[in-house]
């Protein structure tokens, strides 16, 4: 497997917002997707400054706001949770207020890119390792790459993990690793369990030159994320098969400790009945950095404009035409309104004003905006999103794990449970499945729930594999 994993900048925070406070904490989460030239000038939103193109300043780090039928969860900018959440938090009653969650550790967001392979191959080399280490983890899929989420105070542990799982740095910073080889954990589990999607997948030690890449495809997992204590490594001097047995042994318990955990928890899967999503893109920024909503059409200077009765300056500008006649020329560095999709902006903060039953959005700086929404809320956006809208075949039904008696550093289960899924059901007959039989998946971890996306036609098949599980029934 190749994968190339950049560790992103800035920390991180989880917001849970109840449902019922939606309405009432719109204002600052629409505020969240301005950028920082936008905001009211503090301390902290001096910190958010991003890099400039063409004047305009778009976000430099990663942002998540999903709506769910459970939650509303954001992933931000620490300074954005101090500077905007938490003032309005403060204006909420004391009983509404604990009611509203802010993580209390710091997060960084991991993004993970991979050549020729889909979405679960990528990060399978991840998330098992990591979650065997102790160390607790949320992930977001989107529709062009994937996201893990890790407490900033585990880097260092979560570096040490990697570059024993055969990851080597890339740059001198120490910001990006990339994986040559299949780590033993991960090729012992899709050696034991019958092959997670792994086969075609060229070894080699291969990264991205750019971010240009193909859609994620419906992501195969197959190990858990859950906070636990670390199991022991196999001891030292063992044969290639004995600690690659040990490595899938390690999973399987891990597993079974979710699995635990989630019944403890009193955890039952469900369905929203009548909501299907489908998982699109924004069109891609023709400028560096995806924008706060990527760029559709970025004027640059020189440009024309829509006015048909003015002339060009001696400085190459085109001037406005006023009221009365006269002219000013364009700014060489248009302003952020004139850098941004419109279309797609306006169609995002409808689609959020609206109190959508299912919307997550995903910004970070080398991507162009990804949304998964329910399908109801398609026409809305007209032509500004790129994917399989119309296509029923690419329909995605959510199965829901309500997290909200675990805390913030559980919540990454979504993951443990897609992978029973893949190992149960991959040979289910007339199944939507992916390269290596496995059925396809993909999923989405939020502050307080967690949500496994799959085809219309497996759903009651996964089902049936979770509640038994998750019931207590044999």
């Amino acid at each position: 497997m190749a994968a190339q994993v950049s560790f992103m900048e800035g920390t991180l925070s989880l917001i849970h917002i109840p449902l019922d406070l939606y309405p009432t904490l719109l204002q600052p989460i629409l505020q969240v997707l301005l950028p920082p030239s936008q905001l009211p000038l503090t301390p902290e939103n001096v910190a958010l400054t991003t890099t400039q193109h063409h004047g305009s300043q778009t976000h430099s780090t990663f942002l998540n706001i999903s709506i769910t039928p459970i939650e509303c969860s954001i992933v931000c900018h620490s300074a954005w949770a101090e500077s905007v959440f938490a003032p309005a938090i403060r204006r909420l009653s004391s009983q509404q207020a604990k009611s509203v969650a802010i993580s209390g550790d710091a997060y960084i967001a991991l993004s993970v890119y991979g050549t020729g392979m889909d979405a679960g191959s990528r990060v399978v080399e991840l998330t098992s390792p990591l979650a065997l280490a102790g160390i607790p983890i949320f992930f977001i899929t989107t529709y062009y790459s994937d996201f893990i989420l890790v407490p900033t105070k585990d880097r260092q542990a979560v570096v040490k993990t990697l570059l024993a799982r055969n990851f080597v740095f890339s740059d001198d910073d120490h910001s990006q690793l990339v994986s040559a080889n299949p780590s033993p954990t991960s090729s012992a589990t899709a050696h034991r369990h019958g092959g997670f999607g792994f086969g075609g997948v060229a070894s080699g030690s291969v990264y991205p030159a750019s971010h240009s890449r193909v859609p994620s495809q419906p992501t195969t997992l197959t190990t858990n994320d859950l906070s636990t204590s670390p199991t022991s490594p196999p001891p030292v001097g063992l044969s290639s098969a004995v600690k690659e047995a040990a490595a899938a042994d390690d999973v399987d318990a891990l597993h079974q400790r979710t699995f635990d955990l989630l019944r403890k928890r009193h955890v039952t899967p469900y369905i929203e009945p009548g909501l299907t999503l489908v998982q699109c893109s924004g069109l891609r920024s023709s400028s560096s950095g995806g924008g706060v909503i990527s760029l559709r059409n970025p004027p640059t200077p020189g440009g024309s404009t829509s006015h048909t009765d003015t002339t060009t300056t001696s400085s190459g500008d085109t001037p406005i035409s006023s009221r009365r006649g006269s002219a000013r020329p364009v700014p060489s560095k248009p302003a952020w309104v004139n850098t941004i999709d419109t279309k797609l902006y306006t169609s995002t903060i409808t689609a959020l004003v609206s109190q959508p039953r299912f919307l997550s959005l995903t910004l970070a700086p080398d991507d162009p905006p990804s949304l998964l929404l329910d399908r109801a809320l398609v026409p809305l956006f007209g032509d500004a999103l790129v994917g399989p809208v119309d296509d029923d075949e690419a329909a995605l039904v959510p199965i829901f794990l309500d997290l909200a008696d675990l805390p913030f550093e559980a919540t990454g289960i979504v993951s443990g449970v897609a992978g029973r899924l893949v190992r149960q059901m991959g040979g289910s007959s007339g199944s939507k499945k992916g390269r290596g039989g496995e059925a396809e998946l993909s999923y989405l971890s939020t502050a307080r729930a967690g949500a496994v996306m799959l085809g219309r036609d497996l759903v009651e098949g996964a089902l049936g594999v979770l509640r038994p599980l998750l019931e207590g029934e044999e």
